[in-house]
């Protein structure tokens, strides 16, 4: 039995146009057979069905390729470490994962989590037990004493329930990618940015360039690629010379970054959307911003943007990621914003933002040890989505669920309950009560009739 999808415009990834009046064809175990215009389709059989979508948008599932799916929507580092076991996690982090494939991301990528949590997920989908997306899985960061996710002091150390692991030395790190190839993992992250700096300003990676090297060599000798956090620019050139598979953010990089990436076939995924929604979202009352926070990110998203643009037209492949399970990107709202930055950001064509978002997060996606998404064409998974609308019309539709008609993975349609949670049962179990310290002069100010822009005391 065949299963045919009328489409009333058909985006298959490949071409920057659709097909007008389109038709998938796919089989009993959900693999494409026929890909193209109707009228080239090959006759229905009885016993075959149609799925009409004459009136919709049709085009390859979504994919985010990084979504942290162990945070858990976090407020802070505590939050993500120290506040729930590790079996609490990968339920919620079930649950949340159900929120993207709602969103229209039938796959993404759990770039670094802590303990075995996204491995967990991803297998117990691809067993059939939960409905939810696929999942290219990592494990814990490999950081040092001076690389991102050893937030703490050396006096606490880090913990095992932490999303990272700390490597005091290159046989620590090479054991490490190891014992997470053993225990599964997709691929290896590694935390290249430190949280030193030079008196210039710039970011001092956290591992060496041999030290890297050794890393990338290990994690590919074992069939597995190797993704890396690399904001600064001596993390990014380090990453990119070792033939890292996928740099995430690189806003810091420069030309000799860019040649290193062209020249050893390194993806750069940005991740615009968590710095954006960082400086539009955050209210004045809140530490990041009494912190001078936003605007550190806000020069650093301006800055990162002009060099990123030049990575653009050096013919750079960009993925699409937005650091989804924060606070300020919770699961299944803002993975698309990503897609409108690539357009209003770094100048891509609605078109380039939807292949970045399907045929280009594929390529990564891909392993060869499941099934082949992101395109539409014979042979690969029927993974797609169906939207009221064209996002080469307006890339923003993509972030109204209203407007998704369908998301089918392996052909199969899911149906998600848009089921509310309360974060205080969730996510917000650190142990801060309050945000402000009340002096007696503190106290006063409070009670200054100022109107609406000043809080009031509790008891008043």
């Amino acid at each position: 039995m065949h299963t045919f999808v009328r489409c009333g415009k058909l985006f298959t990834g490949r071409d920057d146009g659709p097909i007008d009046g389109g038709m998938l064809v796919f089989d009993a175990v959900g693999r494409l057979a026929y890909v193209g215009a109707e009228a080239g389709a090959p006759q229905r059989a009885r016993g075959d069905r149609l799925i009409d979508h004459s009136g919709d948008f049709v085009m390859p599932g979504l994919i985010d390729v990084h979504t942290h799916l162990a945070y858990g929507n976090a407020k802070s580092e505590e939050d993500i470490d120290l506040y729930s076991p590790l079996e609490f996690r990968t339920l919620r982090g079930m649950f949340f994962a159900q929120k993207c494939v709602a969103a229209g991301y039938t796959a993404i990528c759990s770039p670094g989590d802590a303990g075995q949590i996204s491995l967990s997920i991803r297998d117990a989908v691809k067993a059939g037990l939960f409905d939810g997306p696929r999942v290219v899985a990592a494990g814990p960061y490999l950081t040092t004493h001076q690389g991102l996710t050893d937030w703490y002091p050396t006096w606490i150390g880090a913990p095992e329930t932490s999303i990272g692991k700390l490597v005091t030395n290159l046989n620590e790190a090479i054991e490490e990618v190891r014992r997470q190839v053993k225990n599964g993992v997709d691929c290896i992250k590694i935390a290249l940015d430190g949280v030193q700096r030079r008196p210039d300003g710039e970011l001092i990676a956290a591992f060496t360039q041999e030290e890297t090297g050794a890393i990338v060599r290990e994690t590919h000798r074992l069939g597995r690629k190797a993704i890396a956090h690399a904001v600064g620019r001596e993390a990014t050139l380090y990453a990119a010379r070792a033939g890292v598979d996928l740099i995430f953010h690189a806003f810091d990089l420069d030309d000799e970054c860019i040649a290193a990436m062209l020249e050893n076939g390194s993806l750069l995924c940005p991740t615009l959307t968590h710095p954006r929604n960082l400086v539009d979202f955050t209210q004045a009352h809140e530490p990041a911003a009494q912190k001078g926070r936003v605007e550190a990110t806000d020069k650093r998203y301006r800055e990162g943007c002009a060099r990123l643009r030049k990575a653009v037209s050096a013919g750079v492949p960009f993925l699409a990621g937005t650091d989804s399970g924060f606070a300020i990107t919770p699961y299944g709202e803002w993975h698309a914003k990503e897609l409108e930055l690539f357009v209003a950001d770094l100048g891509l064509s609605p078109a380039a933002a939807l292949r970045a978002a399907t045929e280009v997060n594929g390529r990564f996606m891909n392993n060869g040890r499941g099934e082949e998404i992101g395109v539409l064409e014979e042979g690969r998974a029927a993974d797609f989505v169906a939207w009221d609308g064209s996002p080469l019309d307006d890339i923003r539709l993509l972030q109204d669920r209203s407007r998704l008609k369908g998301v089918y993975i392996a052909g199969r349609p899911l149906r998600i309950e848009d089921r509310p949670y309360d974060p205080r049962q969730v996510t917000d179990f650190a142990l801060s009560n309050w945000t402000d310290l009340y002096t007696q002069a503190r106290v006063a100010e409070l009670r200054i009739d100022a109107g609406a822009t000043r809080p009031r005391l509790a008891a008043e």
